[in-house]
Parts: C-alpha cells; sequence; structure tokens
C-alpha cells in the first residue's frame, strides 16, 4: 500500500517506540511504501532533527532517521490549486499523495485527520492504517 507519512509520524517512529515507530517496522517489511515529496521531506528531517537534539533519545534516533529518508519515495507533487485544508502547511502531503497515488496519509495532524478523504486519500492515524493492512 502507497502512503505519505506526516513528519510528526515520523517524529514518533524515530523518537520513541510505539505507534509511529511500528509504521516504520510496516514500512521496513514492505507491508507499506511510503512516498515523499521534497518539501514534506525537508519537514520531516527538520522537524525529526530538531526532536533529537531536544530529546536526546537513549537509543541511534539519527540513524533511524536516515534509514527512512533512504527508503522514502520521492515523487513530485500534484498542483492542488486553491488550498485544500485549514493550515496551508498541511497541502504538500495532500500534493504529495495524489501525486503517488497514495490511499493513505498517516498522522496525527488534527487539521489533516478532519479533512477524512479529499480526493479520495484516506486520511488515518497509525491505529487505523494498521486495521487497514489487516487482510
Amino acid at each position: 500500500m502507497r502512503v505519505v507519512f506526516d513528519a510528526n509520524v515520523v517524529a514518533a517512529g524515530v523518537c520513541w517506540n510505539g505507534e509511529g515507530s511500528v509504521c516504520l517496522a510496516k514500512l521496513a517489511r514492505r507491508q507499506v511504501f511510503a512516498w515523499g515529496s521534497t518539501v514534506t521531506l525537508e519537514e520531516t528531517r527538520e522537524t525529526v532533527t530538531r526532536l533529537i537534539q531536544e530529546l536526546r533519545p537513549a537509543h541511534n534516533a539519527a540513524v533511524r532517521l536516515n534509514w527512512y529518508m533512504e527508503k522514502v519515495r520521492v515523487v513530485e507533487p500534484a498542483p492542488l490549486g486553491k488550498q485544500s485544508s485549514r493550515d496551508a502547511q498541511d497541502d504538500p502531503y495532500l500534493a504529495c499523495a495524489l501525486a503517488a497515488g497514495a490511499r493513505v496519509i498517516v498522522s496525527y495532524d488534527k487539521d489533516l485527520l478532519a479533512l477524512e478523504k479529499p480526493f479520495g486519500i484516506q486520511i488515518v492515524r497509525p491505529a487505523m492504517l494498521f486495521k487497514l493492512l489487516q487482510p
């Protein structure tokens, strides 16, 4: 399944063990294929790097981040036209998912989650992704 992970999900997966890290494990097991754009990946790298510096996790979070950045597939975002979400910073995730043909955007962001299914793309929390992946 093609997915786009919001920066907050990647941050959770890199810095903590929990739903976010399970999302990254799904990527490692090729149960999902992650897509990003230069804009979404730049936000992800900046967000996660800042968290790593602030939190100083006991594990080597930088290795997890670099692994993710190597695994994610890069796509040129599709044009959306007018702003589609309440927060303009969320539109690059929609544009990326649309261009990648992703079925799902995985996020903790309330503004993205409120959109529910724009352009036929589901926006879900990690726990719902796990349910969607069940046979």
